[in-house]
């Protein structure tokens, strides 16, 4: 499988991803993925949040399935849960190419993409007829385009579009990639933004969990001023964190964009430390630089009741699953 991975490297990233998974496709429609891939009950430990029964505590991060087109491979391959997305109302292209840069040496990768997807309406239409075992949470983001009190709209359509059809929802405004998004972490944008999602809750009559995505680059004072209003705005949980814009800890970083991959794990882990031992009854999320089960255990170390991957999974393939999740 090593082998594969070094092949794929040859291709642009972009190419390569849109490649590997379509390899695992192709893999589970003709019936053998598991025979490359097995699958074993040491992977299975159970866990319940929110009336959710995780099979483990294992899950994909928002950004490698943005469209849901891979639900069906990622669940075969053992994760406890699966975040689509990030989608947003209208469907649109992103950012311009090359958007993706690997630095292979410190496992990094450093991306522009932008939020490109498909839009809602194709996410919603992949994933509402199906049944599966892994929670399926879907992570909403606003449109490039749009602007100041649309943005906050945009994430109230997705949310709208999706919430019948997963078993969380993320909303993503710490996204380096699409123009003062992140300036949303502001607690008046994030009230606007979550006082309409729990107005369309309660016309529903849904306990969805909301979860918060947010960045590993903002001051204390701006996450200090989230946690106070945390239950106030019902967030039920935060994802820490996403990429950063911190080329101080990536050694020669020539590009623009988002930092992920192990250069992110001591950044996100300190946030996800602070917020811990702020209030320890916080619902967290750990995702960032994780690439072995050491990793995956210091983030539920540092307070993350779940843990999510991705840069790691593109760096050593399917076969890190194992190596987390087996006893």
């Amino acid at each position: 499988m090593k082998t594969f991975i070094k092949i794929f490297r040859f291709f642009p990233p972009e190419a390569a991803h849109y490649f590997a998974l379509l390899s695992l496709k192709i893999l589970n429609k003709i019936k053998i993925l598991k025979i490359f891939f097995p699958t074993s009950k040491d992977f299975d430990r159970p866990k319940e949040y929110f009336n959710l029964k995780f099979k483990n505590m294992l899950g994909v991060a928002a950004g490698l399935d943005k469209n849901g087109d891979y639900v069906d491979e990622l669940e075969s391959l053992g994760f406890g849960f699966i975040e689509l997305g990030t989608v947003t109302p209208k469907s649109q292209e992103g950012n311009q190419k090359p958007r993706v840069f690997r630095y292979i040496n410190q496992q990094a990768v450093v991306n522009r993409l932008g939020f490109n997807n498909k839009g809602v309406d194709y996410l919603v239409s992949q994933i509402k007829n199906k049944k599966y075992d892994a929670v399926i949470g879907v992570n909403i983001g606003a449109n490039k385009e749009s602007a100041n009190d649309q943005r906050v709209e945009d994430y109230v359509y997705c949310f709208e579009k999706v919430h019948k059809y997963c078993d969380y929802v993320t909303v993503n405004i710490s996204s380096p990639n699409t123009p003062e998004l992140r300036k949303l972490h502001n607690p008046d944008e994030l009230e606007k933004i979550f006082k309409r999602i729990n107005e369309i809750k309660s016309i529903n009559q849904t306990d969805i969990p909301i979860l918060l995505k947010i960045s590993p680059d903002e001051n204390q004072e701006t996450i200090l001023n989230i946690l106070k209003i945390y239950e106030t705005l019902k967030i039920n949980g935060l994802i820490v964190s996403n990429t950063s814009v911190d080329k101080g800890i990536l050694e020669d970083c020539s590009h623009e964009g988002g930092i992920s991959g192990k250069p992110l794990f001591e950044k996100s882990n300190q946030l996800l430390k602070r917020i811990h031992e702020f209030d320890n009854e916080i619902f967290l999320i750990g995702v960032g630089g994780v690439f072995s089960k050491e990793d995956y255990e210091s983030k539920i170390k540092s307070g993350a009741s779940l843990v999510q991957i991705y840069t790691g999974f593109i760096f050593e393939g399917p076969a890190i699953i194992k190596n987390i999740l087996s006893r």
